[in-house]
């Protein structure tokens, strides 16, 4: 296996900036899909969330691994992933499921109900496809759903869960071997339930298209840069050029075994060189805004706030989803990071006089 332990890199890249504009553009997209308002079609045009999401993937399989790699142990490991994701997770939902009570069109007996607490175990468990709504909550709006972005922490987790055992495979076999082999597994996987979904015009296989299996293509993309960074560094112009390529392509005529790679390609090179800033060093303010945007919208539609201005709309969801992100940051998540975290050390440095 190639060095990369040492390369400076790891410690000076752009994927902070990347995982803030990937979730602003889920935000910006969703603003638009749950509204409906025509004024904003034009984000839907040159915007997309999927997209977004995908190199979320992408970035989580470079950066994931690098953690497991960097950990003592398989307790530190999973130490450092239950304090980096669930703190605020449970927060955001605990806030929904507690404070959407003033929102619904139920009493508060019938508020708090067996859907009630049927929506809170299994969304603290992850399980959000279970019981998506809250009693009486966004009925009228065009989703229902309290949270419609939550469905990738579920796939998060088991990326998480699904590294150990991918490590241990690598180390017993071959690096390049199992990331090529669980890159086309998924691949084909992904054919199959949308083969199948197109076929019997079945809502669960459409669903299956978007679960682990499909989506651990872009996480082992974004593995293989992290393990041969040397190797890319070496042809990064190449990468770029042929995933940019691939993509434009793609665009036209569907190519599933290339478009997850070429989309890591890409992703990684913007990642790691242009290096234009350390945007962590004031926290970490992406994932608190994409988890917490969507039922911030749904708020402003099921009341109509601003609906006769949808530029205005737009921007008071953009700043308010902000604000919240910032408050998520400072007052839940960095709270239970650990002082190696380098988001701590960052923001430390940050803030001590010069």
């Amino acid at each position: 296996m190639l060095q990369r332990e040492d390369n400076p890199r790891l410690r000076k890249n752009n994927f902070d900036l990347l995982r803030l504009l990937f979730a602003g553009t889920v935000c910006f997209v969703h603003a638009y899909e749950l509204s409906g308002y025509e004024p904003l079609s034009w984000i839907s045009q040159i915007l997309s969330s999927e997209i977004a999401v995908k190199s979320f993937f992408v970035v989580s399989g470079f950066l994931i691994f690098m953690s497991y790699e960097r950990s003592s142990s398989l307790t530190s490991y999973v130490n450092k992933r239950i304090r980096r994701i669930y703190p605020a997770y449970f927060t955001v939902i605990l806030l929904a499921a507690l404070g959407l009570v003033f929102v619904s069109t139920k009493s508060v007996s019938e508020y708090f109900s067996f859907e009630w607490v049927k929506y809170l175990t299994a969304n603290l468990a992850f399980l959000n496809f279970i019981q998506p709504s809250l009693p009486g909550v966004f009925e009228l709006n065009r989703y229902t759903a309290v949270n419609g972005a939550l469905w990738t922490l579920k796939v998060e987790v088991m990326f998480y869960i699904s590294v150990p055992i991918l490590v241990y495979l690598f180390r017993k076999f071959s690096t390049a071997g199992i990331l090529a082999l669980t890159y086309i597994l998924s691949v084909v996987y992904a054919l199959i339930t949308n083969f199948l979904a197109q076929q019997t015009g079945s809502g669960l296989y459409a669903e299956l298209s978007h679960q682990l299996p499909a989506q651990l293509a872009y996480f082992m993309a974004g593995a293989f840069f992290y393990y041969y960074l040397p190797f890319f560094e070496k042809y990064a112009g190449f990468f770029l050029g042929a995933g940019g390529l691939i993509l434009f392509a793609d665009y036209f005529y569907s190519l599933p075994f290339l478009e997850p790679f070429a989309l890591a390609a890409v992703v990684a090179f913007f990642g790691l060189f242009l290096y234009i800033g350390n945007f962590g060093k004031y926290g970490d303010f992406s994932y608190g805004i994409y988890i917490l945007h969507f039922p911030i919208i749904q708020i402003f539609l099921q009341y109509g706030w601003l609906s006769e201005t949808p530029w205005l709309y737009l921007g008071s969801v953009l700043t308010l989803t902000l604000i919240a992100g910032f408050a998520m940051w400072h007052l839940v998540e960095k709270r239970f990071l650990l002082r190696s975290s380098h988001y701590i050390s960052e923001t430390a440095q940050a803030v001590s006089p010069q």
